[in-house]
């Protein structure tokens, strides 16, 4: 289950959205704050995996406290105030929205966040992989992009982060490779080493690598990207590459 906390000082905009997470079977909200100071409370009794806070409160605003809490926690700005979306992601926000919530883009939230937990999908798909056309919103210098996981054709694992590499540029998710790999669909995804994942369909050749047993891929970006010996088997076997 997704533990949620929900910080706003407004009331109804609280239990908006408490009907609208209502929807999803994997998700449970633990605590509500009406500002930062109780929100900082919650945080210290629960065991939280996602808040979603407002930016301007009474007291502690939403940004003092992600600033408190940014290393302990995954937090979502929901606020009607866009402005604040470049300071919101300079303190690693997990995501922004803008009120009032739409459920499609609530639904993105939800979507990555079972990335980071490996949390199945209980409520909706029957389908465990992410589809091409599923969108994330990732970040691009001071720039915002939803980018579909179609048009993503390497993921790297670089320390507690994931490179993402797209047509739209790089980009960075904090989260685990093998957590990515479990929601990529092994039809068009191939896990090259314990480092890289790289998409089928943007391999341009494969060549014998340096060391004995082992690949180079070719891509179309013209990036090389070596494969071990183990997943060099598993490659062979998956292009039918057996003699």
């Amino acid at each position: 289950m997704l533990k949620v906390l929900i910080v706003d000082d407004e009331r109804l905009a609280r239990m908006e959205l408490i009907r609208l997470l209502g929807r999803y079977e994997d998700v449970t909200i633990v605590a509500e704050a009406a500002n930062g100071k109780e929100a900082l409370e919650a945080v210290k009794a629960h065991s939280i995996d996602l808040v979603f806070v407002d930016i301007k409160m009474p007291e502690l605003n939403g940004l003092d406290f992600a600033r408190a809490v940014h290393d302990q926690v995954h937090f979502v700005f929901c606020t009607a105030y866009s402005e604040h979306a470049v300071e919101a992601y300079e303190l690693n926000a997990f995501d922004y929205i803008v009120k009032p919530v739409i459920p499609a883009r609530l639904d993105a939230v939800i979507n990555k966040a079972r990335i980071i937990y490996e949390t199945p999908d209980s409520a909706s798909a029957p389908v465990d992989f992410l589809p091409d056309d599923h969108g994330l919103l990732l970040k691009f210098g001071h720039n915002f992009n939803i980018v579909r996981i179609g048009d993503i054709y390497r993921f790297e694992s670089i320390g507690n982060h994931v490179a993402i590499y797209s047509h739209a540029g790089k980009s960075y998710l904090h989260t685990t490779l093998s957590k990515v790999e479990s929601r990529l669909n092994p039809n068009c995804y191939f896990k090259t080493s314990r480092s890289d994942i790289v998409r089928i369909d943007h391999i341009k050749r494969i060549e014998e690598g340096m060391a004995s047993g082992t690949f180079c891929i070719h891509m179309n970006d013209d990036s090389h990207i070596e494969v071990s010996r183990r997943q060099a088997q598993h490659l062979r076997k998956a292009f039918s590459l057996e003699i």
